[in-house]
């Protein structure tokens, strides 16, 4: 199959089933954000392998950052990433390796920060008194909507590469006509909802069209800087995980601080 049908499929089928769990929230959500976590999160962890991350403790510090969003809101989630440090501190006091301890231990928390993070705010998107199921919809449906048409048109009629070096599929065709997506998306979703006004709708549009594609840009660069081409295959055309949440792990964050801005909490 290739690369194309490939990618049609397996976003045809995972797509419904990630849409169900974000309705049906709570534990359900947290479930699929745990599993998705530590998924991207050893497909890092095995690009980065040179550098000796701390695996363990990036996993239990992932699991307690999402534990805490869950149960706790922000400052325990806070604390569940601050943990990996210790943990991973305590780890390499006992293991054999000669890696250098900043190295290891900055890598793993790195992971952590990014990945844990960032599939943790999708959780306290949800949690958002009476319209967390709205808000998270809305974020994952414009993410996804962006990357489909700029994956799309780059493929049909890109011409201009946006970053050669980096991410050499993106156009900037492909980034225009992902970038109105964006903000399109939010301005539909959320209109006559009694959630966000015209205007804040569209200022989370156009903060999702530029943080969705740095996330990805962001991914493409520790890719190359680690001379991948993929994160993984789990996902056929889609790579790993890595390579299906990185423009959420950006989108989740600038989102729900510009919810709260608004007055959400």
């Amino acid at each position: 199959m290739s690369s194309f049908w490939s990618r049609i499929v397996v976003g045809a089928v995972l797509l419904p089933a990630v849409l169900g769990l974000v309705y049906l929230g709570g534990w359900w959500l947290w479930a699929l954000a745990l599993v998705a976590a530590l998924i991207a999160l050893d497909e890092l962890y095995r690009l980065a392998r040179p550098l000796r991350p701390l695996v363990l403790a990036g996993y239990a510090g992932t699991l307690l950052a999402l534990l805490g969003a869950q149960l706790g809101g922000i400052p325990w989630m806070a604390a569940g990433f601050l943990s990996t440090i210790a943990l991973a501190f305590v780890l390499k006091g006992i293991s054999d390796t000669r890696q250098s301890l900043t190295v290891a231990i900055a890598t793993t928390v790195f992971g952590v920060a990014w990945i844990g993070l960032g599939l943790a705010h999708a959780l306290l998107l949800r949690s958002i008194p009476e319209h967390g199921r709205l808000a998270v919809f809305t974020v994952l449906l414009t993410v996804f909507a962006a990357d489909a048409f700029a994956y799309f048109v780059g493929l049909l009629i890109g011409r201009h590469k946006m970053s050669p070096v980096l991410s050499p599929g993106k156009t900037w065709e492909g980034l225009v006509a992902g970038t109105i997506v964006a903000i399109l998306v939010p301005f539909f979703a959320l209109y006559h909802q009694h959630f966000l006004t015209v205007g804040e709708a569209l200022a989370l549009g156009v903060v999702i069209a530029i943080s969705a594609p740095l996330g990805d840009l962001f991914e493409s660069a520790v890719k190359r800087d680690m001379n991948a081409k993929d994160s993984g295959r789990l996902l056929g055309g889609h790579g790993g995980m890595l390579d299906r949440v990185d423009a959420l792990l950006f989108a989740s964050v600038a989102s729900y601080y510009l919810v709260r801005a608004f007055g959400w909490t």
